[in-house]
């Protein structure tokens, strides 16, 4: 806890809406908490920025877990040294690890164990999220913005429309979407307005 008449100051962290606060700090007692919504995947976290901030010598602050506070050793350490130099004390609650700046050795191998984890396991995240984008993109799944048409794509889409080509197959033919047919039908009429206007 605080040391001497210093807060015990909780920052909690979520990296999308879905994921639950509560069970993170439930139980104890804390003098403010600091909430944010957002990836560890760097310490530029404005949240983040603002409760080192307001930490002061003699303050604790109470993380959930180290992946919580870093997800990469680098920063981790450098987050906790900087606390560490102001004597504030690190709680991670999880992992059962207390970091005053006087620490001994086997709780600095622990830190750079658990650290090097939360790291290890984004990497391996980020690895399988890029496995299956390269599924889905050989099973025909489009990502990024749409295919734009040019202006002869689209009076040449219109025309063939008009002589009664289904949408759908000429949103194939072209490798776009129906909605871009549908905003080319759009445009092709604007383009043949201004032609004749």
């Amino acid at each position: 806890m605080a040391n001497g008449n210093g807060h015990n100051v909780g920052y909690v962290r979520v990296s999308s809406i879905a994921q639950n606060l509560d069970r993170q700090l439930n139980g104890i007692e804390l003098d403010k908490v600091f909430t944010e919504k957002a990836s560890a995947k760097d310490a530029k976290r404005p949240i983040l920025k603002e409760c080192m901030g307001y930490l002061r010598e003699g303050d604790t602050l109470h993380v959930h877990s180290i992946d919580r506070l870093a997800r990469n050793l680098v920063d981790l350490q450098n987050i906790i040294q900087e606390l560490n130099s102001k004597n504030v004390s690190i709680q991670f609650h999880k992992e059962n690890l207390l970091f005053t700046g006087n620490d001994n050795a086997m709780s600095k191998l622990m830190l750079n164990m658990m650290g090097a984890f939360a790291e290890f396991e984004r990497n391996l995240i980020k690895e399988r999220q890029m496995e299956g984008i390269k599924v889905a993109q050989e099973k025909g799944v489009k990502f990024g913005r749409n295919k734009t048409l040019t202006g002869e794509q689209i009076l040449e889409i219109k025309d063939r429309i008009a002589k009664g080509e289904k949408k759908t197959a000429l949103a194939k033919e072209y490798n776009v979407s129906r909605q871009t047919i549908y905003s080319a039908i759009y445009q092709g009429e604007l383009l043949d307005n201004n032609k004749h206007g």
